[in-house]
């Protein structure tokens, strides 16, 4: 879910600057003009965007995440994510605070979903993760939003953040994208909680997995997520997504944009700096030094924690010593989010929490 990453320098890998992708998959220019020649939205039969009967079937007993909750959503009933049989949207627009490979110079295009299988306790995308902001939207209507976004800011990818427990709709939007003749990459902005069955379902989908790997102490994802079995699935997810995809390309064949593969996400918590560490090192264990990771240190408090520790920002001192074990471990594709000077206290400010009660939640304030 933590898509708000900001600049990052890219650590002991290809430069990720303004250059357009080379033999990619339809990024930057020619894959707008793919995107734009391609767009048969228009003339698709009404019947075409309705939920086939088995994507709509996923809902009845649902199972699209982990914690399998089996209630009918259907019938209007919520599980854990709170969120029923209709999909619901919190914003549909650009945003520049991915990692170069994916913002690129027109930014990606970002559909963020509201609720989530996860619900951290502090999220810093409380607002559509735990307070539910968004309204309902026909998949129709989603499309025209995503097509119209495609041509009008010329967007690099199609980046749908936090989609897992409305997957049935994502799927469907996913293949109507491709029907229209959109040669974008998709990606899946993902915590890394997900089943292994849906990301087998999500293969021929999705180009590009950007998961979370938020925990590797059960104690800490119980008490702040819920589940304590969250390092264990998030491992078997991982893996799944590599064997699918590989690494993030953009470092594989030095282009500025990224056409397909993985790359993980780590954000520190103030006070659990063994945590990241324990990460970092599992991390590295599983898949090697050539793993693209993006380390994240904009953790804020948006909300009173129990966690006294969570109160307040990462502190220099922490970051160094977890940055400092990422570059002993040799991991050499590295984004780093270096933290700013910014108060500790509960009011503290950080460019990456967006609004999204507002049109535009990512707009200076």
């Amino acid at each position: 879910m933590e898509s708000e990453v900001g600049s990052r320098k890219a650590e002991g890998g290809s430069e990720v600057g303004s250059r357009k992708a080379e033999g990619g998959r339809g990024t930057g220019e020619e894959g707008r003009r793919n995107a734009e020649g391609g767009s048969q939205e228009s003339r698709l039969p009404a019947s075409e965007f309705a939920l086939p009967t088995f994507f709509e079937g996923l809902y009845e007993n649902c199972n699209l995440c982990p914690r399998a909750c089996g209630v009918n959503r259907l019938e209007g009933e919520s599980g854990f994510c709170r969120e029923k049989g209709d999909l619901r949207v919190s914003y549909v627009g650009p945003h520049f605070g991915e990692e170069p490979p994916l913002t690129g110079t027109r930014g990606s295009g970002t559909v963020f979903f509201t609720g989530c299988s996860l619900r951290c306790s502090y999220c810093q995308n409380f607002q559509i993760s735990r307070d539910s902001v968004g309204s309902s939207m026909k998949i129709e209507d989603l499309l025209k939003r995503i097509i119209l976004m495609i041509k009008e800011k010329g967007v690099h990818n199609i980046n749908m953040v936090t989609p897992d427990h409305f997957f049935p709709h994502v799927f469907r939007v996913s293949e109507l994208l491709r029907e229209t003749g959109s040669k974008l990459p998709i990606v899946y902005n993902l915590s890394g909680y997900q089943s292994k069955a849906m990301l087998e379902m999500a293969e021929p989908l999705v180009e590009i997995y950007l998961p979370d790997f938020k925990y590797s102490d059960r104690e800490l994802s119980s008490r702040l997520s819920g589940c304590g079995d969250y390092p264990d699935v998030a491992l078997e997810a991982v893996t799944e997504m590599l064997e699918q995809k590989g690494f993030l390309d953009s470092f594989k064949d030095e282009s500025s944009l990224a056409g397909k593969g993985v790359l993980v996400r780590h954000m520190i918590l103030p006070g659990r700096i063994q945590n990241s560490l324990d990460v970092l090192t599992t991390l590295f264990l599983e898949f090697g030094s050539g793993l693209p990771l993006s380390l994240m240190s904009q953790y804020a408090p948006v909300r009173p924690q129990k966690l006294g520790d969570l109160n307040r920002s990462v502190k220099i001192d922490e970051f160094d010593r977890v940055y400092r074990h990422a570059l002993e471990l040799g991991f050499e594709r590295l984004f780093v989010q270096f933290p700013e000077e910014r108060s500790s206290g509960p009011t503290c400010r950080t460019p990456f929490l967006p609004d999204f009660r507002r049109d535009d939640p990512f707009a200076p304030r």
